[in-house]
């Protein structure tokens, strides 16, 4: 990849880099209060920000870089990190500057796979920045996704090199941290749509009721209604060996229940919560759990974000509790809400976005985890 006649990268570029390990720098120049909740994982603290913003030259002079490494530049929009890349290319740094900034990083992405005893391999597919998860199930050239949340290209992309072919798309709700794009991906792959069993959104699907199965390759795959983030929350049972939790279950932690809720609501969506959750732990402690979100940033580690059913419920402190603490604890500890929530989940009822507009609204660390 050449990118001497630039002073920008791309973050396809960069993703691209990060992926295959090249040896590469970054140099994240934005206050250190917005890093810390949302970062390149491989990037590194300088504080110069305001430095930069007030004009002071030379901020780089007591830093020493590789002339074999070459450096990117990263603040919020991609417009003070051109003015700390040009300071490094005074120094003779091999520079760029991350085009677009954070806002841009929220489109990135990585991945991380393993195949169980079926013979069904699983990819994970990590929004690195929104800590989005989303997953390909193929089992003898025959796929579904789960919880679609990058452009359809990704996983077409998948599918198409390795000669697979998308029979199902499935959400375990309708999302309010980004936007879903199993119904673009759907119309492009002509496979069959399946959304749970609700009456929110306004556009054509397969409804998703308890007990539901597909069927795809030698796999099964079984529909739990698991209602509390949301009424509609549905996880998914991979032939007793797997279970894709969406925002009920994490691997440290329990979903939120107070999105577009009153006190009370958020209360009785909790008990409903705690129900489903000791259906979910009932289940198999060597099950794999694979949920559909992370609170932190996805490194490009390779490493798949999961753990045993019988970890996560020795290490979540909060499902050992009983129904009123858990309830207690739960609306005690609700996060901050998301930004730009009530929006996205209009598109996700309307079914269709542009996806510019989404840079802005979907940009942020997730806050759908209670722990």
């Amino acid at each position: 990849m050449s990118l001497k006649n630039t002073q920008t990268i791309k973050v396809d570029e960069l993703r691209t880099l990060l992926e295959n390990k090249t040896p590469i720098r970054v140099l994240d120049i934005r206050p250190q209060e917005e890093r810390e909740e949302w970062k390149i994982v491989e990037s590194e603290f300088v504080d110069v920000y305001h430095q930069l913003k007030s004009g002071t030259k030379n901020l780089f002079s007591d830093h020493k870089f590789s002339p074999d490494i070459p450096v990117v530049t990263v603040c919020g929009a991609g417009k003070t990190s051109m003015i700390a890349m040009k300071q490094l290319r005074e120094k003779g740094v091999e520079a760029y500057s991350l085009e677009g900034g954070m806002r841009e990083w929220t489109k990135a992405w990585n991945t991380a796979q393993t195949k169980d005893n079926n013979g069904t391999t699983i990819i994970q597919i990590r929004r690195t920045g929104k800590g989005c998860l989303s997953y390909i199930l193929e089992n003898n050239g025959e796929v579904i996704i789960i919880d679609p949340s990058l452009t359809s290209e990704v996983y077409s992309t998948i599918a198409t090199k390795n000669n697979w072919d998308i029979k199902y798309i499935i959400d375990t709700h309708i999302h309010a941290d980004h936007f879903s794009r199993g119904r673009q991906l759907a119309d492009k792959e002509n496979a069959m749509l399946f959304l749970p069993n609700q009456n929110i959104v306004n556009y054509a699907f397969n409804a998703i009721n308890q007990n539901t199965t597909f069927e795809f390759g030698k796999a099964t795959l079984k529909a739990i209604h698991t209602p509390g983030h949301t009424h509609e929350s549905y996880c998914y049972l991979l032939d007793n060996q797997a279970l894709f939790s969406g925002d009920t279950l994490f691997t440290s932690g329990v979903g939120r229940p107070d999105l577009k809720a009153t006190t009370e609501v958020a209360r009785k969506k909790s008990s409903l919560l705690y129900q489903s959750l000791q259906k979910l732990l009932a289940l198999d402690n060597t099950l794999a759990i694979y949920p559909g979100h992370i609170s932190n940033p996805v490194a490009f580690d390779d490493q798949l974000i999961s753990g045993t059913l019988g970890d996560i419920k020795n290490k979540v402190q909060i499902l050992q509790l009983s129904e009123k603490e858990f309830i207690d604890n739960l609306l005690q500890n609700i996060p901050e809400t998301p930004p730009n929530y009530e929006e996205i989940v209009k598109l996700n009822i309307k079914g269709t976005a542009k996806e510019a507009d989404l840079i802005e609204l979907e940009a942020g660390a997730n806050r759908c985890a209670i722990s």
